[in-house]
């Protein structure tokens, strides 16, 4: 009688065949992290889909294919403020905009302040003023602090040592940015027709960066700064 060869042929190390079957089904995780996804009432990151897939579930991949896969349907998946969550296609936004309900729109001053702050961060109240030209209200301030698109984040080494302000997380969120970066640039602005008429030849758009370290001409924020009432408290004379 022949030896067994073929046995012999398909055997593996144990070890291999240990790492094989722990390896979780592709096609499972995928449908796991659709399920997260869909019910998360915020979008989720990297790690937090990490620590709710099967163990050893490629979350690089199922994104990638899970991006392909919706991105012909009427939700796309996207990846705003580095997280990821499913969004209406950008040519179906004209179906739904009949039910969205209507927010109170931000006033020209508030808009102006904010991209200032956008693009310039980290930046002081009187910085945004001469860039302006104008006085910017308390008020305008506060109410992009109480929208959570801007937030305080230390005070310039100088002399008052006023506050410097940022953009936040849930700025990004909002506008559908994955980062601060994605903020059109001098010539995508003049596409849009944000820019009309001659330019100077001197304009220049900076490049923005939210980034969470302080700079070397910015001091940590007191505590007292941290305090809600205080934070918005009028102040006598100022508007």
């Amino acid at each position: 009688m022949l030896p067994d060869m073929q046995d012999d042929a398909t055997e593996m190390p144990e070890a291999e065949a240990q790492e094989i079957s722990h390896v979780p089904d592709h096609g499972e995780a995928m449908r796991i992290a659709e399920a997260l996804l869909f019910a998360a009432p915020a979008p989720l990151s990297v790690e937090e889909l990490s620590g709710r897939l099967p163990e050893g579930a490629d979350v690089e991949k199922i994104l990638q294919d899970l991006t392909e896969l919706y991105a012909p349907r009427g939700v796309n998946l996207v990846r705003v403020a580095g997280k990821w969550t499913f969004r209406t296609a950008g040519d179906l936004s004209f179906v739904l905009a009949r039910d969205v309900v209507e927010q109170r729109k931000l006033s020209r001053a508030a808009m102006e302040t904010l991209a200032i702050i956008a693009y310039h961060q980290p930046v002081t109240r009187a910085e945004i003023e001469e860039i302006r030209g104008v006085a910017t209200s308390k008020g305008t301030v506060d109410t992009l602090l109480e929208t959570g698109w801007i937030r305080l984040r230390g005070r310039r080494k100088a002399p008052g040592r006023p506050v410097t302000y940022g953009t936040t997380a849930g700025f990004l969120e909002h506008f559908g940015l994955d980062a601060i970066e994605d903020l059109p640039g001098l010539e995508e602005l003049k596409g849009a027709g944000f820019i009309e008429g001659r330019v100077p030849s001197d304009l220049s758009v900076p490049t923005p960066s939210d980034a969470d370290a302080l700079r070397e001409d910015e001091d940590p924020l007191e505590d007292d700064l941290l305090q809600p009432l205080d934070m918005h408290q009028t102040e006598v004379g100022e508007e």
